[in-house]
């Protein structure tokens, strides 16, 4: 990796970041000194998920290692941590308990990309901003996947591709009665099916609130 890292630094004009874990499992948390690696390799910055590689996506991101390598004395370029932020809550926390230049957000923002301004109105008024219309919400979505279609260059393709963030999005949740629909959705594979589903959660939603 260190070798890989130099070569990038030595070949390009450019800054070079780096994002890496904790380390390879439970007995080899090595960021500590890796970071101090990295950084006389040449880095720009660094962006450390808190869980190590053997975890994947299991268990809790360990921001403890985060910080130290943040207050570390040595370490003079940019740390962003990076795991399980998902409210604005927990982003507040992590600058302030674990001193880190900068927070990545990548799963928190499947299905919810208007998290970052969520993130920065709390940090700006110290409240939520009020939740957007569910209707909104829905807009935000299609227009997700209307743009994963034009990206790609082909309907279904993009339908799958965007499956992911139809899957993972908050809005549908707590609708009562909603798997068989959520199936449904996900296995759509054309534009008029799948906007025709969604839309009809739409209506049944508006017309509950009735």
């Amino acid at each position: 990796m260190l070798k890989i890292t130099r070569s990038v630094v030595d070949a390009v004009k450019i800054p070079v970041t780096v994002k890496t874990r904790l380390g390879w499992d439970e007995n080899n948390k090595i960021i500590v000194t890796l970071a101090e690696q990295l950084q006389d390799c040449g880095i720009a910055a660094l962006a450390i998920h808190g869980r190590t590689r053997s975890q994947m996506y299991k268990g809790d991101a360990d921001w403890t290692l985060i910080g130290e390598v943040k207050n570390n004395p040595r370490m003079h370029i940019p740390i962003i941590g990076n795991g399980d932020v998902t409210t604005p809550e927990r982003a507040k926390e992590c600058f302030e308990r674990y001193g880190v230049d900068a927070v990545m957000i990548g799963r928190g923002a499947i299905g919810r990309p208007w998290i970052f301004e969520e993130i920065n109105y709390f940090f700006e008024n110290g409240e939520r901003k009020a939740p957007y219309p569910f209707g909104w919400q829905v807009d935000i979505l299609k227009e997700h996947v209307l743009r994963s279609i034009e990206w790609i260059g082909d309907e279904r393709k993009g339908i799958v591709h965007s499956r992911r963030h139809l899957a993972a999005t908050p809005v549908f949740k707590g609708i009562a009665d909603f798997r068989q629909t959520r199936i449904a959705m996900l296995r759509a594979e054309m534009l008029d099916e799948l906007f025709g589903i969604i839309d009809g959660v739409v209506a049944e939603h508006e017309n509950s609130q009735k």
